[in-house]
């Protein structure tokens, strides 16, 4: 499978959840909208695959092939999300941000090849960020109903939508944490220790942290609607630190033992 042919998947996968989106909208037939966005995701996963085999290996090395997790991963959590609680709206949220990060790898391709250094060929490698790209995928639909209670709601907030927010963390948080049991599985393997405070590592503490003490915040404040999705959004900043922005801070640059690609 050649990576230029990712553009034409990318269309009718797109196509399809926008149909998805449309219908459960509409609300008239859900199982209609979770039929055209669950063939959206089969023909997306389909590229990742066939990817996977040309490759030679899972398509997880550079940003870009993170980014194509991340594209599948929003849906399947907007999917979920609505097939749960049937938010009319999640599918679109869903698909729209995911087009975002499609955009980003149609007009900023990446280099693709077979290359993978001694350390990302552990077992644990492909686990432990398909596991995280899905936790992000649930942290950052949380983040955009945040985004959206905050400042585009008409009417107030109130305790279902809250609970919407307190359901994607949970899942998101869980699924970070066994991420990062994968993780240190994986640097055990890798580099003869589970965890050694990279600033790779401490970001990812952080945003562990931030995360566990939003919940802990709701449990004990449970009606500061505001200042809990504010904390929210400072978590989701932590997130992206500890995805991407480690590798522009000056401290890992020739340090972390995360920082072995910026292609």
């Amino acid at each position: 499978m050649s990576w230029d042919l990712f553009g034409w998947f990318a269309i009718v996968a797109v196509l399809f959840w926008a149909s998805g989106a449309v219908v459960g909208w509409k609300g008239i037939r859900p199982m209609v909208a979770v039929i055209l966005t669950s063939i959206g995701l089969a023909v997306f996963f389909y590229f990742i695959l066939c990817m996977w085999i040309s490759l030679e290996r899972p398509p997880l090395r550079t940003m870009g092939e993170t980014r194509l997790w991340y594209s599948f991963f929003l849906p399947l959590a907007g999917l979920i999300t609505y097939l749960r609680w049937r938010y009319k709206w999640i599918l679109a949220f869903s698909s729209l941000l995911s087009l975002v990060f499609i955009c980003i790898n149609i007009f900023r391709p990446e280099i693709h090849n077979k290359t993978l250094m001694p350390a990302l060929q552990s077992p644990w490698f492909a686990p432990h960020v398909i596991v995280y790209m899905f936790a992000y995928a649930m942290l950052g639909a949380a983040f955009v109903m945040a985004v959206y209670l905050l400042w585009f709601k008409r009417s107030g907030i109130d305790e279902r939508e809250m609970k919407l927010c307190d359901n994607l963390v949970n899942v998101g948080l869980s699924f970070l944490t066994l991420g990062m049991l994968f993780g240190a599985l994986w640097a055990k393997e890798a580099w003869g220790h589970y965890w050694s405070w990279d600033p790779k590592e401490t970001w990812a503490a952080a945003t562990w942290i931030g995360y566990l003490c939003y919940i802990h915040f709701r449990i004990q404040s449970r009606y500061s609607y505001r200042k809990a999705l504010t904390g929210l959004l400072v978590c989701f900043l932590l997130l992206q630190m500890c995805w991407y922005g480690i590798n522009y801070l000056p401290s890992a640059q020739g340090v972390s033992i995360h920082t072995y690609n910026l292609n």
